[in-house]
């Protein structure tokens, strides 16, 4: 019995000493470890002040104190320093889109947008460009939506059932695909308020996030309203003001191509292309 304890006493000897030397170690680190102030330049204006004109206000916080994307900084600044700056955020994993803001001259998404990590330079945000400003970062979303629900964003087919019960409406594999790269927007606005011909015919201009959602449904082969969609888009401003600028392609934060989708709708228009005949028929299926 006296060999097991002085193995015990041994043992619990041994785990203090590395304990010891662990705290020892970590002590000189965390005296090394100094603050590190990043400057954040944020676009300020109230609309409760109409007189005032915006302003840049300028907050410092330390990264160390901090997690890596702008939008943590954000919220740190409103919960720790200024509870009035205004921005939107939900998610917080690049799936929603309510942060979209414009970063160091870029349009994204402070969920995602890691900060700069070089403390001798600021980062200067500001709401998404060329749209009205509810109040500080947060833009007023009202004509991007209403564009978007002009273009009738849902599945339409002449033999819906009226009686309400349940109908899947199945397609192939190959028509399936055709929708990749399309469903996955999340109408954050980036690419349309990055685009020049967005900024400047706003009002009959759908943009490139609507347009790509409008081909969305085009495409797809269970939708049965194609001509219908064509002909809505036929004007002079609601598809052709694009000229390929292709911001919207270079800021899209999901990685999407709305200038493709662009591109794809206008063959349609000009009769260069035709929408494929579905692989599946859905139809005879449900017979």
């Amino acid at each position: 019995m006296s060999r097991e304890m002085q193995l015990f006493r041994l043992c619990r000897g041994s785990i203090s000493q590395v304990r010891c030397y662990a705290t020892a170690a970590a002590a000189p680190q965390a005296q090394s470890k100094a603050t590190r102030e990043k400057k954040f330049e944020i676009y300020r204006w109230n609309p409760d002040e109409p007189n005032k004109k915006p302003w840049m206000q300028e907050y410092s916080v330390d990264l160390n104190a901090c997690g890596p994307m702008v939008l943590d900084a954000l919220i740190k600044i409103k919960n720790e320093m200024d509870p009035t700056l205004t921005f939107r955020r939900s998610c917080r994993e690049g799936i929603c889109g309510s942060c979209a803001m414009n970063i160091g001259g870029v349009n994204t998404l402070a969920c995602i947008s890691k900060i700069d990590t070089n403390v001798a330079k600021s980062t200067k945000i500001y709401p998404l460009p060329h749209m009205y400003v509810v109040k500080d970062l947060v833009p007023d979303m009202t004509n991007f939506y209403n564009q978007y629900k002009s273009i009738q964003p849902w599945l339409q087919r002449s033999d819906e059932k009226k009686s309400g019960a349940h109908q899947q409406y199945l397609q192939s594999v190959g028509d399936r695909q055709k929708l990749d790269g399309l469903y996955e927007c999340i109408l954050c606005a980036c690419c349309s308020t990055s685009c020049p011909s967005y900024w400047w015919n706003g009002d009959k201009y759908l943009g490139p996030a609507v347009l790509m959602q409008a081909y969305r449904w085009i495409i797809d082969s269970r939708d049965e309203a194609t001509a219908e969609r064509l002909n809505q888009l036929k004007d002079p401003f609601s598809v052709f003001r694009c000229h390929t600028i292709m911001n919207c392609t270079r800021t899209c934060p999901k990685g999407l191509n709305p200038g493709k989708a662009i591109a794809e709708i206008k063959k349609l228009l000009g009769g260069f292309a035709k929408k494929d005949a579905p692989g599946l028929d859905t139809t005879a299926l449900q017979r």
